[in-house]
């Protein structure tokens, strides 16, 4: 066991199964597995949900223990009025003999606040749908739907109603999701690698320049990329290039969020990959494998051991180090996620329709992308900073090559 993240007296700590699987748990003071909590997260993992979310999810359960302990309070015999009492104490982390003389400084943002929230809720409907007394409070049905959006069978919805949460944390409006103009994500591949016209080959890091063409290209998400496999790469031979995003465990815990679906790439990418897969082979890495398809794309290059899976927190160093090399060029806090909503931006100002989009970047459904990017197509500026149809150029047959029904 190892990973401990002490919340004094209550804490999550990383088990690895008898399967070699990682996942997280809860334990109480006493050095013991919180029973409630515990029998939750394994409902998780039969579930199949990523070990991120078991984490996440672990260590939300972990601070409400921390606090019914602090308040004295028992986990089956709270109140609504304990739950306003938990969002307070998140924000403050003032015990009950404390009275705060001017509001602080909050402990988290609301966002996570709200995560938080979600994680002990969803703990409370599976032990009262397993029939334990509690929760009942904890949700109401309501008639109708706010909001001018209604989803497909609403009006079958309405007969029953809707159960909805009473406790409810407000958080402000969400933000535009930042982006990179196309000039900026050359100055991160060039970066990584270029085109020697004298040397007539690549000089740098092709994998490198790989991964951020490839995130800029195709939205996918970083753990979407680093679990590709050479057999998920299909390389065009006279028709579109395309990669298959497909669930499967990672060594590192990165997993398809989305499940499986196809992407087409531009012949630009495709070369790239290529000119990477023969530098591989050179490097050996063909030969200590009996199936060199199943391998990983992305693998450590230099560090040991050697072609083994990249992990994110190697890619996290890259970024910090184009940060450093790049200030001034690019925004100073942009992450590998930039580039998923740079694609979307770009996708949608060249006049790509919206199920396209979504399909592409695996939402599961076309309103979660509509709420993220709905300011873009109205957002005039985002056109004049950039020449998004020039980016999104070579995409074009690609996209429209793009099955109809669900990948």
């Amino acid at each position: 066991m190892t990973t401990v993240v002490d919340l004094s007296g209550f804490r999550t700590q990383r088990l690895t199964l008898p399967g070699g699987e990682r996942t997280w748990t809860v334990l109480g003071s006493d050095h013991r597995v919180v029973g409630p909590a515990e029998e939750y997260l394994e409902y998780l993992r039969v579930q199949k949900a990523s070990p991120n979310t078991v984490k996440s999810y672990g260590r939300a359960l972990a601070l409400w223990w921390q606090y019914l302990d602090v308040f004295g309070l028992a986990w089956d015999a709270v109140t609504l009025e304990d739950f306003g009492g938990f969002l307070t104490w998140l924000r403050t982390g003032d015990g009950p003999a404390v009275v705060p003389i001017e509001p602080g400084r909050s402990r988290f943002e609301e966002s996570t606040v709200a995560v938080r929230l979600r994680a002990v809720l969803s703990l409370y409907t599976y032990h009262q749908l397993n029939g334990v007394d509690v929760g009942r409070d904890l949700s109401r049905i309501t008639q109708r739907r706010g909001g001018n959006y209604k989803p497909l069978l609403e009006h079958i919805a309405r007969r029953k109603g809707r159960r909805r949460a009473v406790i409810r944390v407000r958080q402000p409006r969400a933000a535009a999701p930042p982006t990179l103009t196309p000039r900026q994500i050359d100055l991160i591949c060039d970066a990584c690698a270029s085109w020697g016209d004298e040397a007539r080959e690549w000089q740098g890091s092709v994998r490198n320049r790989l991964l951020w063409a490839l995130l800029a290209e195709s939205g996918l998400r970083l753990g979407e990329a680093l679990g590709l496999q050479h057999r998920d790469w299909h390389t065009g031979r006279g028709d579109t290039p395309f990669i298959e995003v497909v669930t499967r465990e990672h060594p590192h815990e990165v997993r398809a969020k989305s499940g499986y679906r196809r992407l087409y790439v531009s012949d630009e990418v495709d070369r790239l990959y290529g000119e990477y897969v023969w530098q591989l082979c050179e490097a050996g890495a063909d030969l200590i494998t009996d199936d060199f398809d199943a391998s990983y794309v992305f693998v450590n290059l230099e560090r040991e051991p050697r072609f083994a899976p990249w992990k994110p927190d190697s890619v996290y160093d890259l970024v910090d180090r184009l940060r450093r090399d790049l200030a001034g060029q690019v925004p100073a806090g942009w992450t590998p996620h930039w580039f998923r909503h740079s694609h979307a931006t770009a996708l949608l100002l060249s006049e790509v329709p919206m199920h396209v989009v979504s399909r592409r970047l695996g939402h599961a459904d076309v309103q979660t992308t509509m709420n993220t990017y709905a300011h873009v197509t109205e957002d005039a500026e985002l056109r004049a900073v950039a020449d998004w149809s020039k980016l999104t150029a070579s995409w074009r047959a690609a996209l429209d090559a793009e099955p109809i029904g669900p990948c």
